[in-house]
């Protein structure tokens, strides 16, 4: 089968890899979409240091929907025909995997099974869940993202009428702002880029920054910005937290979702207000079942985030994460299954 390979430092290619093998517990599928990250990926692809392990060659992708063709001799609660997310591909000998899901097929596990024979998933509990019969699975690429944001986000907590304070504007960024929204704060600010202004708003931002403002503080404050409960950096860029704390109201939160200068991160605890740093991390299954509720309501849509209009054949993945590159994307859906 043809897989996305990051082989070395900044060389992606699309090769031929060997098929997946499954196990009691696992089915396998045939992969129909996925979407880029412009965190993960583009780091695993730039060899960045991030807080898993990145040896190469190495299979890419982990925002995978596939259908379900066969499954293993202990799988109870998946079968053939289901619509899955999160699909993978273990590594194989010296191919290693970063979850591996830009493949034309991939692996599944039924975790539910696995718990009921004492056998723990790990990271993979909950990942993998059937979708509703009817989901567009370019569209639901997204769920991915929704579901580790809105984890991340809902164990810090949200009150109903606070104020919260995106930095960046990307895909993860987006995500927190309409999540924010949803949880209905009173106030969703974003610091983000000049061409993200109409996206953030049609996610819930009610008050938008530039990030090359001359005065960003001075800014925020005459347009009275000022005093949030909750400050979220989907960036982690060195230096842009600790700059935008003196908006936040004295002992209010600050938490780090982003991995941009991961492990070299730092908050000067030097600032005018006092504040609690959160690091509650995310678990992406627990933010499964709501995250499906909030699509069923149309407070999430896809079509806020992804371009399905310009859709990306496997074998131009490298035009698709150039496109991300220069934001003329926010995501990019990249189709899977070359029958399609």
């Amino acid at each position: 089968m043809n897989a996305a390979v990051v082989e070395g430092p900044g060389k992606l290619v699309v090769r031929d890899v060997p098929d997946p093998r499954i196990g009691e517990f696992d089915c396998l599928c045939d992969n129909l979409y996925g979407a880029t990250c412009s965190g993960t990926d583009l780091h695993i692809i730039a060899n960045h240091k991030m807080p898993f392990p990145i040896e190469f060659p190495t299979m890419l992708g982990h925002e995978t929907i596939g259908r379900v063709i066969e499954v293993g001799p202990k799988v109870r609660y998946l079968k053939p025909g289901d619509l899955v997310t999160r699909v993978i591909n273990p590594e194989q000998g010296d191919l290693k995997s970063n979850w591996g899901g830009f493949a034309e097929r991939g692996v599944a596990a039924d975790h539910r099974a696995m718990l009921e024979a004492g056998i723990d998933p790990g990271w993979s509990t909950g990942i993998h869940r059937v979708l509703p019969e009817g989901t567009d699975p370019a569209k639901a690429t997204m769920i991915i993202t929704w579901r580790e944001t809105f984890s991340f986000i809902s164990r810090i907590g949200v009150r109903v009428g606070s104020s919260v304070l995106v930095i960046g504007s990307g895909a993860n960024g987006l995500a927190f702002a309409n999540h924010a929204s949803n949880f209905m704060a009173g106030r969703v600010a974003m610091i983000g880029s000049a061409k993200r202004r109409e996206a953030a708003a049609r996610v819930g931002v009610t008050d938008y920054l530039r990030y090359d403002a001359e005065n960003l503080i001075g800014e925020a404050r005459g347009r009275g910005l000022d005093g949030f409960d909750l400050i979220i950096d989907a960036l982690g860029r060195q230096g842009v937290l600790s700059g935008a704390i003196p908006l936040l109201k004295s002992g209010g939160t600050v938490s780090v979702y982003g991995m941009d200068s991961f492990g070299d991160t730092a908050i000067n605890p030097m600032q005018p207000v006092s504040f609690t740093v959160a690091n509650s991390g995310y678990q992406e299954g627990e933010g499964h079942d709501p995250v499906m509720r909030w699509l069923e309501a149309g407070w999430l849509r896809a079509e806020n985030y992804l371009d399905l209009d310009r859709v990306f054949p496997l074998e131009a993945i490298g035009e698709a994460f150039e496109a991300v590159r220069r934001r003329e994307l926010i995501k990019a859906v990249v189709r899977l299954d070359a029958k399609r």
